[in-house]
């Protein structure tokens, strides 16, 4: 088995090559999992062309918790939450769709703004 090179303290992977055992946020999520609380074990670097690498933190599957279940009431806050998304700032109506935050109202609102030319 060979050892990974480090960065610090964590061992850094390439992508596809991370040991079993190990998975990213996303992948724990899929199987049910959260990281709970531990450290990161390890990096994962996936080559980009432009930007340098693509960073993603490892956690150890056997040390991951069950996500926590979704309760009435944090069910409830989410839908108000996301209902606050909707909201247009300018006419207070709901756009049906989440509000843009480059152009920080609905779209009829925000194509009904049309800056004022200078004198």
């Amino acid at each position: 088995m060979t050892t990974a090179p480090t960065t610090g303290t964590l061992p850094v992977y390439q992508w596809r090559l991370a040991p079993d055992g190990l998975a990213t946020r996303r992948q724990l999520r899929a199987i049910g999992l959260r990281p709970g609380g531990q450290d990161v074990a390890a990096e994962l670097q996936r080559p980009r062309r432009r930007r340098g690498p693509l960073i993603a933190y490892l956690y150890r599957i056997e040390a991951a918790k069950p996500v926590r279940p979704m309760t009435p009431a944090r069910r409830a806050a989410l839908a108000r939450a996301n209902r606050a998304r909707r909201i247009c700032p300018a006419c207070r109506r709901d756009a049906g769709y989440v509000i843009p935050t480059s152009l920080g109202a609905c779209v009829p609102c925000a194509d009904s703004t049309v800056p004022r030319e200078k004198p």
